[in-house]
């Protein structure tokens, strides 16, 4: 064995010594990283080129700050992306819900879809929106100002119309016009606190986390936003924690204006977003 993989096989017991949920995929990706090949490669580095460096940040790794975070990158769908401290790091149960709303927007037959993301974050899913409907409009908004950042790194030279705002009362020229309205919104309840797991907790932008007592202030607003701003027919998909599935289609009802509200399973089965349709006059 050279090197570098025995250093992988002593930093992944480091890691999963230290309680991260994916020891020894970080400490590949990390040795990745740091050597400047991809992960498939690691078996052909010299053992002369090892570099100590990928021992501090194995090191950063064990005390739980974000993989994505040291490298720089979070991949998402087809994307690489920044991310850094100040932006909520894309997590892989949302490429289900991009997914769901892809197949929706293709499934309407309209020419130039336009979509709107709210709470966008890193801009991850408004680009991969972007990038797979390929006539798409696509707005996004955030609040965040250190989220922001990172946000318009990402989507320099694409398509995506990028705006600072509140969710709640973002983009009033649009209202009546939108084919689909999406958002990954806060939604950990403030009584859940202790059992966020730490990269989130400690790194992760408390607005981009937590909700109010239920988890679910923020998607009480986003519903009326969605209602607002879709055409009648338009869709919404929201993600919710997989606590919340039988609650979220409750707030997407007949009375407010909404049909076929329903709840949908992400990859591992578990209840992850909730879609409405904006109902006919």
């Amino acid at each position: 064995m050279n090197v570098l993989l025995a250093e992988v096989a002593q930093a992944t017991q480091r890691l999963a010594d230290a309680g991260v949920p994916s020891p020894r995929f970080d400490a590949e990706e990390l040795a990745a990283f740091v050597h400047g090949v991809k992960r498939g490669e690691l078996h052909g580095v010299p053992d002369a080129d090892f570099d100590a460096r990928y021992w501090e940040a194995v090191a950063r790794r064990e005390a739980r700050e974000p993989l994505q975070h040291i490298t720089g990158r979070a991949f998402f769908r087809y994307l690489e992306l920044q991310v850094g401290p100040g932006v909520f790091v894309p997590r892989p149960e949302t490429e289900s819900v991009v997914g769901w709303a892809i197949d929706a927007v293709r499934a309407m037959d309209v020419v130039e879809p336009l979509i709107v993301d709210l709470c966008t974050g890193s801009g991850a899913i408004a680009l991969a929106l972007a990038q797979e409907v390929p006539r798409s409009r696509v707005h996004a908004v955030e609040l965040d100002e250190g989220a922001l950042l990172w946000a318009r790194k990402n989507v320099e030279g694409s398509r995506v119309v990028l705006q600072r705002g509140d969710a709640l009362t973002a983009l009033p020229e649009l209202d009546g016009q939108v084919d689909l309205v999406i958002s990954n919104p806060p939604y950990i309840p403030l009584t859940e606190w202790e059992y966020v797991a730490p990269e989130a907790r400690d790194h992760d932008p408390q607005l981009a986390l937590f909700s109010g007592e239920d988890g679910l202030d923020v998607i009480r607003g986003l519903e009326r936003t969605a209602h607002r701003l879709l055409r009648p027919g338009g869709v919404v998909v929201i993600e919710h924690a997989d606590t919340q599935g039988g609650q979220v289609p409750w707030i997407f009802t007949e009375e407010r204006g909404w049909a076929d509200a329903a709840d949908h399973p992400d990859l591992n089965k578990r209840p992850r977003f909730a879609t409405a349709r904006k109902a006919m006059p």
